[in-house]
């Protein structure tokens, strides 16, 4: 039989024993809890301890409707789901609020910080005079134009209602009356969302300036009684407010760039005469030849670089992007060309009354859409301009007021093929967001032939075979998504890059090249902006060959 007392009488009777046995259990309850900490993350993703030396994406902290506010400076309230935010009213507040910028600073997500490596910006948060002020004088931006509906939707407008009439040419959503010169608002709102913010500027790798430039300069384009001093107030204003940041002496300004939603002439005013002056000198002022300007039209300097015109066309879903490229590729064209615009009388070089009297007189094959001003302007009636394309099968784009028109993105978006006939239209122009091969998507006619009679549009067009004009058609349907600026959500798939994507990733990659430089001991004001009399031309012997 048994004794089951003998051990612990024995154990009891050993202080050795006990010794040994309480030194073990004390050891396996220490290992127990060092287990139970080691395995709490059961993945073993260990925090990083660095982390806070990170800048933090703002995409993961904020929703559309707390980056932008109904509330005015000072006010650091953020809207609720109960209280939405107006979009429609043009005056709002266009910054992050402190209490968005404090959580940036405290919440990491890891996602985010990797793939935004070498593309976060940062974004000044500039004095209201700069921006949301000029919103407020919507109503006296521009002589003739009563800007506050164009500037409403965060730029993009008074949303269109398609009714019978317009459906037929016009998808149920994302189309908007869009004006061309709203491009600085459209861009704050979207930079708004983009997500790789941050409030770390010593991480950036550029900074947003965002001034609205454009609706500053407008109030003065027709107004003789303003004095050049007035002109160039704010612009004076803004490089002595940037040049006493911290973010400008980082790089001297080489990393900051901003809008223009006017052409680039219009920031730099060649003569100082308050009569026949045009426009500003932002970009002519000491400090501006360090930044770069994005603008609907590009000029000499070498810091000027073209991105596109705002459409009438803002899809907040990559699905209805691609409804509208397959409703455009299955459009029936009833004419083989058309031609939106209105003649220049008074410019010896323009050939639009040529053109316009070609159209008319040959009546079957191309459709004729005066513009001129007035409420009855069928060129300022989306409808009617989007009809006119997606009829055609070739839209003519000749040079208006300046190189560039408006109407070269919108027939694209109508899937029609654009014809050219100067190269600074398009090709030496939008190098980020269209093809090299401008053969690929387009039709060129130089306009000197056209002038001297050298060549019928009608003969030219219709010697372009069935099978080259589909291989055309079908490039400029895929160009749709890279010249839109897209009213994304954070739900975005990111399949597509709009024009706002591509505009970012441009210039990352210009300020990159500036940094290279200076690792590399060269001067980086070297090429950076120069005036270049001669950019256009080598571009374009370049894009021949």
């Amino acid at each position: 039989m048994e004794k089951p007392m003998v051990v612990g009488k024995y154990c009891c009777n050993n202080p050795i024993w006990f010794v040994i046995l309480s030194s073990f259990v004390f050891c396996l309850i220490l290992f127990l809890l060092d287990l139970s900490t080691l395995t709490t993350n059961f993945n073993f993703a260990f925090p990083n301890l660095l982390d806070h030396e990170k800048p933090k994406s703002l995409y993961s902290y904020t929703s559309p409707t707390t980056n932008i506010t109904n509330n005015f400076p000072g006010s650091q309230s953020i809207p609720n789901q109960d209280h939405p935010i107006d979009h429609s009213d043009p005056v709002y507040r266009l910054k992050f609020t402190n209490n968005v910028t404090q959580n940036a600073t405290t919440t990491t997500d890891q996602n985010h910080s990797d793939s935004c490596s070498g593309r976060y910006i940062y974004v000044y948060d500039l004095p209201s005079q700069f921006n949301v002020d000029l919103v407020k004088k919507c109503h006296g931006l521009i002589k003739w134009i009563d800007m506050c509906p164009y500037l409403s939707n965060e730029g993009f407008g008074t949303k269109l209602e398609v009714d019978n009439n317009s459906k037929s040419v016009l998808m149920e959503n994302g189309w908007f009356l869009t004006s061309q010169f709203s491009l600085e608002v459209i861009f704050h709102n979207r930079m708004n969302k983009y997500r790789c913010l941050t409030n770390d500027s010593s991480m950036a790798s550029a900074i947003f300036v965002p001034y609205y430039a454009g609706l500053d300069v407008g109030q003065y384009l027709w107004n003789l009684s303003m004095s050049l001093r007035d002109r160039d107030s704010l612009p004076r204003k803004l490089v002595d407010f940037l040049g006493k940041t911290h973010e400008w002496k980082t790089m001297w300004g080489r990393d900051h760039f901003l809008i223009g939603g006017r052409i680039a002439w219009d920031f730099r005013r060649l003569i100082d005469d308050d009569k026949n002056g045009w426009g500003s000198k932002l970009m002519l002022l000491p400090e501006s030849n360090n930044m770069t300007l994005l603008s609907i039209e590009s000029s000499w300097w070498n810091n000027d670089f073209a991105i596109p015109y705002p459409t009438y066309f803002h899809p907040s879903k990559e699905s209805e992007l691609l409804v509208w490229q397959e409703r455009v590729r299955k459009r029936k064209r009833s004419y083989m060309f058309s031609f939106a615009g209105g003649p220049r009388p008074g410019s010896k070089d323009s050939i639009r009354g040529e053109l316009i009297n070609h159209c008319k007189s040959s009546a079957k094959l191309c459709k004729f859409m005066a513009c001129h001003p007035g409420s009855d302007n069928e060129c300022e009636d989306p409808v009617k301009v989007m009809e006119l394309f997606q009829n055609s099968i070739f839209c003519l784009q000749p040079s208006g007021d300046s190189f560039t028109r408006r109407s070269t993105f919108d027939s694209i978006l109508a899937g029609c093929i654009p014809v050219f006939f100067n190269p600074i239209s398009a090709y030496t122009q939008y190098l980020w967001h269209l093809p090299k091969n401008y053969s690929s998507y387009s039709v060129f006619i130089p306009q000197s032939d056209v002038k001297e009679k050298r060549v019928l549009i009608s003969e030219r067009l219709l010697g372009v075979s069935e099978d080259e004009v589909l291989e055309k058609r079908e490039k400029v349907i895929g160009l749709i998504p890279r010249i839109i600026y897209g009213d994304w959500s954070s739900s975005s798939t990111g399949k597509f890059e709009d024009a706002f994507d591509i505009a970012v990733k441009g210039l990352l990659g210009r300020v990159e090249k500036v940094r290279k430089k200076i690792k590399q001991g060269e001067d980086p004001s070297e090429g950076f902006a120069e005036e270049n009399q001669s950019k256009f031309d080598l571009l374009w012997k370049k894009s021949s060959n």
